[in-house]
């Protein structure tokens, strides 16, 4: 307990960076991964065929690739930038995937006759898709989407081995340069994700309880 008080202001730092870098995926897959879901049930075939070819591909490649890609890849062909911004892109890409899944699940559970209403009074296939099947359909994946966000905030730990300065890295830093005991370091790294991830799980457990009312 003692190394968690001494280098408190790392592990504060971390954490406030974790945050925002988790933050900043978690706007950023759910945008992509609903206009991937989009595509997917898009009457356009080279749309629904991005849609898909996104999903196959990046769902079956390790994070880890994903990572390497954008931090290493991406300068090579003439894309520049901080590693924090890189691990950020790298984390949306790979969550949008699972986040398209979800949402795909919920488009689907929208009984038909809600479409066929909708393009009988005229609205086109992207209206009656945000205007009247997402809202309904967003309700009813909120508990796969908090599970996808919550493996998120646990997957981000990768990108502390790529420059990132979250938690992951804090706790490699006190280890591997300052020779602290490994143990109580990885008890204040394992402190600094569950203050995240329980209070987020509570959030999305009563904002699921919610959207049921409205159902």
């Amino acid at each position: 307990m003692n190394i968690i008080l001494d280098n408190f202001a790392d592990y504060r730092s971390g954490f406030l960076t974790t945050l925002k870098f988790c933050a900043y995926a978690f706007v950023g897959s759910l945008i992509l991964g609903t206009i991937l879901a989009g595509f997917r049930v898009s009457p356009v075939p080279p749309l629904r065929w991005v849609g898909t070819s996104w999903v196959n591909v990046v769902r079956n490649c390790p994070l880890t690739v994903v990572l390497f890609f954008c931090a290493f890849g991406l300068p090579e062909i003439g894309i520049n930038g901080d590693y924090f911004w890189f691990g950020v892109t790298a984390l949306v890409i790979y969550t949008s995937a699972f986040v398209c899944e979800a949402v795909r699940a919920g488009i689907g559970s929208v009984p038909a006759g809600q479409a066929e209403a909708a393009r009988a009074v005229g609205l086109t296939f992207t209206q009656s898709l945000g205007n009247v099947i997402l809202p309904q359909a967003l309700r009813t994946v909120v508990p796969p989407l908090g599970s996808v966000m919550i493996a998120m905030v646990k997957n981000s730990a990768i990108a502390g081995a790529f420059g990132v300065s979250d938690l992951f890295a804090v706790g490699d830093t006190l280890t591997s340069s300052r020779g602290e005991a490994a143990l109580p370091v990885l008890i204040g790294v394992v402190i600094g994700y569950l203050v995240i991830t329980i209070p987020g799980g509570l959030l999305l457990g009563a904002l699921e309880r919610k959207v049921a009312i409205a159902r």
